[in-house]
């Protein structure tokens, strides 16, 4: 096991102490109503007398202030060992959003303008602000306090940790689908609205971020389907819910998503993933901006990290729109170039995928997607890539490594090399390891085939009730590792041990968690070790 950096109590006391003397000394913090009494003690007071007997009675409403900073998050920069982002959404424009920030022992030293970004849902016809603040400028491994805010609101403050520089040990965590815990409002049938929970919300959602800060990795993986706006009867303020969920964990640590079908909005931009790419800050990919944030890849020691977007390729029609094929091959030339190049680099041992649609899956669910094997599958093959962590199906399973396709496959069937589920070398084939039991209601672990059985989504057809018609085959599965058919939650975490020596041997530990219920608690389900040679021999 590595040694975790965790955001303690006593750097988030801190980072809050420090912005409460940095708020003392600014006079631009001031509440409504305090922003009045100074108004009235610069020009003298009113010549109006109170009303008899009711000396602090309010004859006119008082003046609203500006929205406060909601839904706090991070995510890592270009490179994670000197650049952070700090995004926050307010419900209405705001003026000079900023984030103050510096080191424990130096305090909010430091200010940095923020970006706001901004759309328009498509289903509401709402606006969006959203603000990020590009933080540079920072230590690689140092932990930093920092305070978001604008004016005429207090600071939102919390802490978090860069990442290290070279082959250092670190964790890192992932899980897919999770949903909101809350509820919503709805149209009511006799007019108004009425209150009902968010679509397939369980407490779950809420429970596994607790889980993640139980381990306080130094990131988090989010691969796909984050809240599933896009059938919620209000995507914005589901969209508020999420991050309210989560910023107890994201504001100490970056939360990096891929975006997953359900993140397709209809009439959210050209593709639908507006709302996705502007309430998130994410490395650049060199595209043009339709593309931006839906694929992108970033190095944390010696591990690459790819993250792509699934329905560029995927043959599923699953989100509001059905853009398969949306980048014209884009996305895949982009994606042999950055694994061409993180395997040439000999800083660089592992190569971990982040994305939603699944190449492999045993659930009597949404199925692999024959679209991704053909896409994605010779790419992982040529390039050895070590591990892919994704979504969509809302259970949890592995595959033994794969490399290539059994032989006269009709549906690319991955081709197992071992069968050993407790110490696996990488090299020798990808492990695929499906995490969706994030939180939503309609768990797949009891849709599992008996056997070795699983089925593979080979084509569409005409639509049926607005949604293209999947056309599926049965295969024989030898790839099955490691299922759970008993918990419907959970999510797993990766220690990366760099190992000691030029040439030798390095190590991810990973263990999966189980979420309990009804208490939330988490608990180890199973460990397993994945291995390789460095690259610096």
């Amino acid at each position: 096991m590595t040694d975790r950096m965790p955001v303690d109590r006593r750097t988030a006391l801190l980072a809050a102490g420090t912005a409460g003397a940095a708020l003392a000394a600014s006079p631009l913090l001031a509440s409504p109503a305090a922003a009045a009494a100074t108004t009235e003690a610069a020009s003298g007071p009113s010549s109006a007398p109170a009303p008899s007997g009711s000396p602090l009675l309010l004859t006119t409403p008082g003046a609203l202030g500006a929205p406060p900073v909601d839904g706090l998050h991070l995510t890592f920069g270009a490179d994670p060992t000197c650049e952070m982002y700090a995004s926050w959404t307010t419900t209405a424009p705001v003026r000079r959003p900023r984030v103050r920030f510096g080191s424990l022992e130096g305090g909010h030293g430091n200010t940095v303008q923020a970006e706001t970004r901004t759309y328009t849902d498509g289903a509401s016809g709402r606006e969006v602000y959203v603000h990020h603040a590009q933080i540079g400028g920072l230590r690689p491994d140092s932990t930093y306090v920092y305070s978001a805010l604008h004016d005429g609101v207090l600071p939102d403050s919390a802490a978090f940790r860069t990442a290290p520089s070279g082959r250092k040990p670190f964790t890192f965590t992932s899980f897919g689908d999770q949903a909101t815990p809350g509820t919503t409002w709805a149209a009511a049938s006799g007019g108004g609205f009425t209150s009902v929970p968010a679509t397939i919300a369980t407490p779950a959602a809420a429970d596994i971020v607790a889980g993640v800060e139980q381990v306080a990795p130094l990131f988090h993986l989010l691969n796909g389907d984050l809240c599933y706006a896009n059938i919620n009867p209000d995507r914005l303020r589901t969209w508020d819910s999420f991050f309210q969920n989560n910023t107890r964990s994201a504001r100490f640590r970056p939360w990096m998503p891929a975006a997953g079908n359900h993140e397709n909005e209809k009439g959210n931009g050209p593709l639908g993933f507006s709302a996705f790419q502007t309430r998130f800050a994410l490395p650049a990919n060199g595209e043009d901006a339709e593309f931006a944030g839906l694929w992108y890849a970033f190095t944390v020691g010696s591990v690459r990290f790819v993250v792509l977007q699934n329905d560029d390729v995927a043959l599923q029609d699953g989100g509001d729109t059905y853009v398969s094929g949306y980048s014209a091959g884009r996305q895949r030339a982009w994606l042999e170039r950055t694994l061409k190049a993180a395997r040439r680099d000999d800083r660089i041992d592992w190569i971990v995928v982040c994305m939603h649609q699944v190449i492999v899956s045993s659930s009597d669910a949404n199925g692999a997607d024959v679209g991704i094997r053909e896409q994605w599958g010779p790419l992982f093959d040529k390039y050895e890539v070590d591990l892919v962590v994704c979504g969509h199906e809302h259970d949890y399973e592995r595959s033994h490594p794969v490399r290539g396709v059994i032989s006269g496959s009709q549906t690319l069937t991955p081709n197992p090399v071992s069968t050993d589920t407790n110490n696996i070398d990488t090299s020798k084939g990808t492990v695929h390891m499906v995490l969706g039991g994030g939180g939503t209601s309609s768990p797949s672990n009891q849709k599992f085939f008996a056997g070795s059985k699983a089925k593979v989504l080979m084509g569409v057809g005409a639509p049926v009730n607005g949604k293209k018609t999947p056309t599926y085959v049965f295969e024989d599965a030898p790839w099955i590792g490691v299922r759970d058919e008993q918990h419907p939650y959970g999510f797993a975490a990766f220690d990366v041990d760099p190992g000691t020596h030029a040439g030798g041997q390095t190590r991810i530990h990973v263990t999966y968690y189980v979420v309990s219920q009804p208490d939330g608690k988490i608990a180890p389900l199973e460990t397993f070790t994945l291995s390789r040679m460095r690259s610096d021999g």
